[in-house]
């Protein structure tokens, strides 16, 4: 679509200021014109059965395709383009080519085309400047093309601002009336000036408009020039160091000239050579899987010759290629020196090193482009003699590019591949064996970590299965405690029931019959119950009043309470019981009341039941007597409800 659109947008306005050129090739102009009419059909055609992504989805079917072109704004744009404005010839003539202006209206699918073609081509940034130049020179064009046309308007040669008489012949040939209309509209928007002054009001009016459009002009080409400079120079940064800061550090702190010059050949030979150093810092907008591609493609020839590599699985070569870091190291510089620790293995890329002795001078072997070591250092092999240390001087004869993998990074990877770490460290132990390299205790002691290790991680599962025990068995005492609870405070709820007062002429009513008799008995029993618990509510408030007067009352008040409880839950049961045995046999209650009475007095208690007033032992004088008086009160209330009690039973027995 560039070409028509280019076509149309060049050709409309010089056919339409430049008659003579219009008429001239008028046969050349119908043909292209309707060759691009044709070629915006087949565009609308490949559009409509141009898929689209929904949700991340490439939609094809052509039914919602169709659907979608159709009703969108581009349609109506590309439908209002092909109108056949053409018809318009046989009413303003075959000269007028401006009737086809509405095929302008398709310059937004050639800015389209011009960004897809940016985004794929290799040198984006010669590319933008190639559009810019495009752009400035469509420009150029119609003001040209205006300015011969307000020229013609106001006549040739009437003026020096305007274009000089055609009857010139100097002037009259096609060719040069069209340079000379570009030429002047270029100085206008260059601002270069060297422009006759205009004489009348349009001509002022064209040049306000000129000069106008030319400081846009010129800010655009300022603009987009710097910003493809700052492109570069960013993505110099990118893949270079920046020198320039470097400089300037060795300048403040006087560095010696010599190591200064190392450093400037050491840059040189970045630039000169185009070694990248930054690698993965540049892909690192790229996805996951598509560096891990890019990385494969680069350096997974490199990483397979290292030894201890080549039969290990391809995903964790994958995962180390990521991890290689390229390095340069200059003519001289010594790559690593023996005693070292080792924290990275090399492989070489490119140049040779030399294996040399402690004086630098001997050479032993030289290594060259696939060669690797260092490897051993990294794995950690238990027994290594060396103790990962370097065992040799590697120095670097020219300029040498090396990958580096760290241990750390070695370690990361590995932890993921357990099978490939054993399998690597084998194979590091059989390299140490042949070098004479690894104790014979070395197996020895791996074995044993291993056994520790083992013994750990049971004694671990261990722990968690017991903290899983312990975890159950909270959770069941706290429902124990929680059952115990509801039951403590079901039976409180009903000793109270039972403890409550009953009326008093319950047991009066009936005097006549078995059945009155059994009644009356009960409620003398409920009366002296609840006598029994109005002292032990008198003795509980004296207990309430000593727990305010330290902490030995407090012990004291709490064993009452206890023993009062418990006398009374006796007392209760007592009072069922009896209820029972009155119902059933009067002689055998009376015969159970009187060795209850002999067991109380037995253990130096006249009372029928315990209460708390008679238990508390007073610390003080006055707590003595007042207890001692309730206690008193308490025994002859008792043994007056005795006295009544067995002369109720005896007097019915006597009825029964």
């Amino acid at each position: 679509m560039i070409f028509p659109i280019v076509y149309n947008l060049v050709i409309i306005i010089l056919r339409t200021c430049f008659t003579t050129i219009a008429l001239s090739y008028l046969p050349v102009w119908l043909t292209l014109d309707y060759l691009s009419d044709l070629m915006y059909v087949v565009d609308m055609i490949i559009t409509v059965h141009t898929g689209y992504l929904d949700q991340g989805i490439l939609i094809k079917d052509l039914s919602q395709l169709k659907k979608r072109y159709l009703h969108s704004r581009r349609f109506l744009r590309d439908l209002a383009s092909l109108l056949p404005t053409d018809f318009l010839y046989f009413v303003f003539g075959i000269q007028t080519p401006l009737v086809r202006i509405n095929r302008l209206l398709r310059i937004p699918r050639l800015n389209e085309a011009l960004d897809r073609m940016e985004t794929r081509t290799s040198y984006p940034n010669t590319f933008r400047i190639s559009k810019l130049m495009i752009y400035i020179f469509v420009l150029i064009h119609w003001n040209a093309c205006l300015y011969f046309a307000l020229s013609s308007y106001i006549g040739f040669g009437s003026d020096r601002w305007v274009y000089p008489n055609i009857t010139n012949p100097e002037f009259a040939s096609m060719r040069r009336q069209y340079f000379y209309c570009f030429w002047f509209s270029a100085q206008i928007f260059t601002t270069v000036g060297d422009t006759p002054l205009p004489k009348r009001e349009e001509e002022y009016l064209f040049m306000i408009a000129d000069l106008l459009i030319a400081v846009l002009v010129f800010a655009s080409i300022v603009g987009n020039v710097g910003s493809v400079i700052t492109s570069l120079r960013d993505r110099d940064n990118v893949f270079f160091p920046n020198h320039e800061l470097v400089k300037a550090y060795l300048r403040s702190h006087h560095i010696s000239k010599e190591l200064r010059q190392r450093i400037d050949n050491w840059y040189q030979h970045l630039h000169i050579n185009k070694k990248i150093m930054r690698e993965n810092e540049i892909l690192q907008q790229l996805p996951v899987h598509l560096r891990t591609e890019i990385a494969v493609s680069v350096h997974l020839s490199t990483l397979s010759k290292v030894t201890i590599f080549q039969s290990c699985e391809k995903s964790l070569l994958e995962e180390l290629v990521l991890k290689l870091t390229p390095q340069v190291f200059s003519p001289g510089e010594y790559v690593c020196r023996k005693g070292d620790v080792g924290h990275e293995m090399y492989i070489i890329k490119e140049g040779k090193l030399a294996v040399v002795a402690d004086d630098g001078v001997t050479e032993f072997a030289v290594l060259s482009e696939g060669n690797f070591f260092g490897e051993i250092s990294i794995l950690n092999i238990k027994g290594n003699k060396s103790g990962n240390r370097r065992t040799a001087n590697i120095r670097s004869i020219g300029y040498s590019d090396l990958f580096s993998l760290s241990k750390e990074d070695l370690t990361d990877v590995l932890s993921e591949f357990p099978a490939a770490k054993c399998h690597l460290e084998e194979k590091g132990r059989q390299i140490l064996t042949k070098m004479g390299m690894l104790e014979e205790s070395g197996g020895r002691e791996e074995g044993e970590a291993e056994e520790v290790e083992m013994r750990i991680e049971r004694l671990e599962n261990n722990l968690e299965i017991l903290q899983t025990k312990l975890a159950r068995l909270m959770v069941e005492l706290e429902s124990s405690n929680h059952k115990m609870q509801v039951r403590v405070e079901l039976l409180e709820r009903e000793v109270a029931a039972l403890e409550a007062p009953l009326p008093e002429d319950w047991g009066e009513e009936g005097e006549g019959g078995r059945a009155q008799g059994r009644v009356e008995g009960v409620g003398e029993e409920v009366d002296w119950e609840r006598e029994e618990a109005e002292g032990e509510e008198e003795g509980s408030d004296a207990k309430l009043k000593k727990q305010g007067q330290g902490e030995d009352g407090n012990d004291v008040a709490k064993e009452g309470d206890g023993e009062s409880t418990k006398s009374t839950k006796e007392d209760v049961e007592r009072v069922v019981e009896g209820d029972k045995s009155g119902l059933k046999d009067p002689d055998d209650q009376q015969k159970k009341k009187e060795d209850d009475g002999e067991k109380n007095r037995e253990k130096g208690d006249d009372r029928p039941g315990k209460g708390d007033g008679a238990e508390i032992e007073p610390e003080d004088e006055k707590e003595e007597s007042s207890g001692e008086s309730e206690s008193q009160e308490g025994r002859e209330k008792a043994d007056e409800d005795s006295g009544k009690r067995a002369t109720g039973q005896k007097d019915e027995g006597q009825k029964k």
